[in-house]
């Protein structure tokens, strides 16, 4: 009788760490990548000869992919893991809203990155750039134009070549920040990712285009940075 009080007590003990919910057992992976997007772009917005204001204006969503290491190129894997933030509302005229997490994946691209870590950003350009990213994988250059983004205050951002863009794609690495070709490379929602993070099933269209999805904290900065830099849609 005894044993099986004290069985009874320690499972009471134990239960409440295992038997946590989702929800608040975050991976703290996923959040270290918010929080990682968000130093990214904290530092690029705050050098103006980088992003052409103009274009960040004109973006509706921004993909912020901290820490790609160049040897994952080689074997042609996944290699690079991130989020993309999105203006909310009708034709992502609203707000910057919750994050989704996605993944960059493919063979070489024809960068020379050395063997450090690069930090990649994306801004896309038009609507049907954000839409085709929230439903399925997407081959950059095949299925979505892009381009390497201009740079500095006086970039030529309206040619016919960003015009014609979907996306504009840049790059920072040991302090150089460049538009950079990711043509041939592929972005996709990142499901495992986003059901962690969200502590349930939550596609990247669900997290991006309605309102019951909340930012976790870890992405307060990167939101809070986009929305300082860039609070209203400018076509």
């Amino acid at each position: 009788m005894k044993v099986t009080k004290y069985l009874a007590a320690a499972l009471l003990l134990i239960a409440p760490a295992t038997f946590a919910s989702p929800a608040s057992d975050k991976d703290v992976k996923e959040e270290n990548r918010l929080e990682n997007a968000g130093t990214v772009i904290d530092e690029i917005l705050n050098v103006p000869d980088n992003i052409p204001q103009d274009l960040l204006n004109k973006a509706r969503c921004v993909i912020v992919l901290p820490s790609v290491v160049k040897a994952a190129f080689i074997v042609g894997g996944s290699y690079g893991h991130g989020v993309m933030v999105c203006r909310t509302g009708e034709h992502f005229r609203g707000p910057w809203g919750a994050p989704a997490m996605y993944a960059l994946e493919g063979g070489s691209v024809g960068l020379q990155i050395g063997g450090q870590a690069t930090d990649f950003v994306i801004l896309v350009m038009n609507d049907r750039g954000a839409e085709s990213l929230l439903h399925s994988k997407v081959k950059l250059g095949a299925d979505a134009a892009i381009a390497a983004g201009p740079k500095g205050r006086d970039a030529q951002a309206d040619t016919d070549a960003y015009l014609r863009a979907e996306m504009l794609s840049y790059s920072r690495s040991r302090g150089v920040f460049a538009g950079v070709s990711l043509e041939g490379s592929t972005l996709r929602p990142d499901g495992d990712a986003n059901r962690k993070l969200y502590g349930r099933e939550a596609s990247a269209a669900e997290i991006i285009t309605e309102s019951k999805f909340h930012a976790p904290e870890a992405a307060h900065r990167l939101i809070s940075r986009l929305q300082k830099a860039s609070p209203e849609l400018r076509p």
